[in-house]
């Protein structure tokens, strides 16, 4: 089995070295071995689990959900059916953060619109919708 110095496992998965010390102390990796000189070795297999963990950040999921998607892999009676549930989860959420995300900007928007640049900052619209209504500083 070949081992694999962190700095070699970072470069191979394009992440961190100090992003792989993370995963470490949280237990999505394996604690790995160590060398004679003290030294971790990491097996290949680090690389493509570590791969997987940035695809799956990639896509929203966080850290604790693909520490669950790792344990679905490893439970013999999990099924697709699962895994697609969790994405299903994940969809509806990305789902609801577009949606929040589309109102904050149309409020922005419509904000900006009625300020038109011009005047002092005591005046200014947006600053004024801002500030809590019937309450003085």
């Amino acid at each position: 089995m070949k081992a694999l110095t962190i700095g070699k496992v970072a470069k191979q998965a394009g992440i961190g070295i100090e992003t792989i010390r993370f995963y470490d102390r949280t237990g999505l990796l394996n604690d790995p071995p160590r060398h004679d000189s003290g030294y971790r070795q990491y097996p290949l297999e680090a690389v493509v689990k570590l791969r997987f963990i940035k695809k799956a950040k990639q896509l929203g999921f966080s850290l604790q959900e693909i520490g669950e998607l790792f344990n679905l892999r490893r439970q013999q009676d999990a099924t697709c059916g699962d895994v697609r549930i969790r994405a299903e989860e994940k969809i509806k959420n990305i789902e609801e953060k577009i949606s929040d995300l589309t109102r904050m900007k149309d409020a922005l928007t419509e904000l900006t619109c009625q300020c038109s640049g011009d005047g002092p900052v005591s005046e200014c619209p947006i600053l004024t919708a801002l500030e809590p209504a019937g309450e003085e500083p």
